[in-house]
């Protein structure tokens, strides 16, 4: 563990999406404190709208099988170069979060769920990288495949609302741009 004890600020600003790690395995001690602290995000009700299922150490082999099976369907006829060039974005994170949430029939109830999770969501990543563990938040279709949901234990009435990777990696990727408050803000009555 290596907690850089950043500020909320610095944490924000300075964050980024990680999407080349190098194959670096995440500490499930390190994991686990990230999520234990993640889940003060805000809730409504506090209801705590969500569950994980992850993947960190060696149950990564198992998963990357599967997500292998989604990402390329014909993986059996490439060569081994082919299809570890078709598998990097997927092999080399270090552990994987799959945030699961109720799909509660009550439309209110539905959106201040899926509002919380992206708070938790959030707060893993930046307590991430506060631990120079570096973060990417991707939805892919195949999410909701009953074939990928299976045997992620997904049950009925439930969502996959984020597969989040964990890794740690070489190079910081350079910041984007970002809209200033003067460009999205309107005064009221103004």
């Amino acid at each position: 563990m290596s907690i850089q004890s950043l500020t909320v600020k610095e944490a924000i600003t300075q964050r980024r999406s990680i999407k080349m790690f190098n194959g670096q395995p995440v500490d499930r001690e390190d994991l686990m404190a990230i999520i234990d602290d993640a889940v003060w995000a805000p809730n409504h009700g506090n209801r705590q709208p969500w569950r994980l299922v992850v993947a960190c150490g060696p149950e990564l082999e198992p998963l990357k099988d599967l997500i292998r099976e989604f990402v390329v369907p014909n993986w059996k006829e490439l060569s081994e170069d082919e299809l570890l060039n078709k598998m990097s974005k997927f092999s080399l994170p270090g552990a994987y979060a799959f945030v699961v949430i109720p799909e509660d029939t009550r439309q209110k109830e539905r959106l201040e769920d899926f509002g919380a999770a992206s708070a938790f969501i959030q707060n893993m990543q930046l307590l991430a990288w506060d631990y120079g563990i570096g973060t990417c938040w991707k939805t892919p279709a195949w999410l909701d495949n009953p074939k990928f949901r299976a045997p992620m234990g997904i049950k009925q009435g439930e969502r996959i609302i984020s597969m989040l990777q964990f890794g740690h990696y070489d190079l910081v990727p350079k910041e984007k741009p970002r809209k200033s408050a003067a460009e999205i803000v309107t005064i009221f009555g103004e």
